[in-house]
């Protein structure tokens, strides 16, 4: 593999501004057509040899024959990106600037680095180089690449749509998700490769407070304001939801068993026996750990009054709710109620689901994964966990509950800062790494 083209190729992607917006008439969409476009320019073994159909609104779906008949494994990334409009960029996001680290490591900038082209890309260098090398794959190998999964558009729905129409049968899907990570889990210090058999459902709630408005000048003495009541609601929902363990826990435990040093090696190892233990110390821990054993809720959107000097009638706050595996959106509805205890604030759900089902951590399809793991990244442990965000896989559980979720990229915690942030990029050597894997994965299949 020659790492200065595939380099060259992951920089031309990310230069390419494909940047979803709630508003679908903001968006470029001259970068969204050019994009598909550039993809048959830079892996021409990849189109002349794999089926391909776009999927609409914004779907690829290519289709790799195997030489026998038997369930397909199906390779997932998303090409879309969120906005990069913060300032304080070291380098513009869309550049693909190439730098050298201090310790001549080198590095792409970008928006999408690794949310989510660094996986398409990686994906379709290891397709590319095993066309070159005459490969076919014993089964069918799909590529479904959405370009609205920042937006939770459509485009992976009809993809599933499509696969049933057609028949298709699935062992197991992959898409983007955990990473090797090193300190998210107390007690161990290796490296692991968190690996997502689940992944958190997502909502959106509403609070909506009505009272009398009039001019700020004076506002009422005898009641709160719609802002005030909504305040207080705000700050109660604002306490996290109760830690339990979920039950995507135990497998995690299990694995982690054999690494965790001191007392809580023993609490993995006998989980049910010290949850009071394990909780509190994943409690303590990162804010990724302690998200793990709880669902969350954060308030993200704000509306009152539309001009400085009005008491709004109607205030609004925005819930965005993850809800744990092992919990229900009623569930978490129901307790949001009861902890605001109030009702002049209305609580409404926008949007939402249940948390899509629970991968196996063992059998056939997790053994590929740890097994192409150890090709990319010998010694890392695999651990199984419940993915914090949502993805365009939790679609794919219609063709089958084998749905994982990973990104075969070591991340610092700088780069995992920025992902929807500032300065998002990847190492050029974890890229060439995430190679190896899809390639081990695939000469599997």
């Amino acid at each position: 593999m020659h790492h200065d083209a595939v380099t060259e190729r992951l920089r031309a992607l990310l230069r390419v501004p494909t940047v979803s917006r709630d508003d679908r008439a903001l968006r470029d969409d001259d970068a969204f057509r050019r994009f598909p476009e550039l993809l048959a320019e830079l892996y021409p073994l990849t189109h002349a040899h794999l089926e391909f159909a776009r999927v609409e609104p914004d779907g690829l779906l290519y289709r790799w024959a195997g030489r026998s008949a038997g369930p397909a494994v199906v390779l997932m990334a998303h090409w879309d990106v969120v906005p990069a409009d913060e300032p304080g960029w070291t380098h513009e996001p869309f550049s693909g600037d190439l730098t050298a680290d201090a310790d001549g490591t080198e590095r792409v900038w970008g928006r999408g680095a690794i949310d989510d082209k660094g996986a398409l890309g990686a994906i379709l260098e290891a397709v590319e180089a095993l066309l070159a090398d005459g490969f076919q794959p014993e089964r069918d190998v799909w590529l479904s690449f959405g370009g609205d999964e920042e937006v939770q558009g459509a485009s992976a729905e009809a993809a599933v749509a499509l696969l049933r129409e057609r028949g298709v049968e699935v062992e197991f899907v992959l898409d983007e998700g955990g990473a090797v990570v090193q300190g998210q889990f107390p007690g161990v210090a290796e490296p692991t490769a968190v690996i997502g058999i689940a992944e958190k459902g997502i909502a959106a709630i509403e609070l909506r407070v009505t009272e009398p408005g009039g001019h700020a000048a004076h506002p009422p003495r005898d009641r709160p304001t719609a802002t005030a009541r909504l305040a207080r609601a705000i700050s109660r929902v604002s306490v996290q939801p109760p830690a339990f363990l979920p039950p995507t826990a135990l497998p995690m435990f299990a694995a982690l068993a054999g690494s965790a040093r001191g007392i809580l090696g023993f609490a993995f190892r006998h989980p049910r026996a010290l949850k009071p233990v394990l909780l509190a110390a994943l409690g303590r821990g990162s804010d990724e750990a302690s998200a793990l054993i709880r669902s969350t809720r954060v308030v993200t959107r704000l509306r009152g009054a539309a001009a400085d000097n009005v008491l709004p009638e109607i205030a609004t706050a925005t819930i965005n709710l993850r809800i744990a595996p092992g919990s229900t959106l009623d569930a978490e509805l129901e307790r949001i109620r009861r902890d605001i205890a109030d009702p002049g604030v209305s609580v409404t759900v926008l949007y939402g689901g249940d948390p899509p089902p629970v991968a196996p951590a063992e059998g056939r399809p997790w053994e590929r994964l740890a097994d192409a793991l150890a090709v990319s990244h010998p010694g890392v442990l695999a651990v199984p966990y419940a993915m914090l965000g949502a993805t365009d896989g939790r679609h794919f559980t219609q063709l089958t509950p084998a749905v994982y979720r990973f990104t075969p990229f070591a991340m610092s915690r700088a780069e995992l800062a920025g992902l929807h942030a500032i300065d998002e990029s990847i190492r050029v050597p974890e890229y060439v790494r995430g190679i190896a894997f899809y390639r081990a994965l695939i000469e599997t299949a």
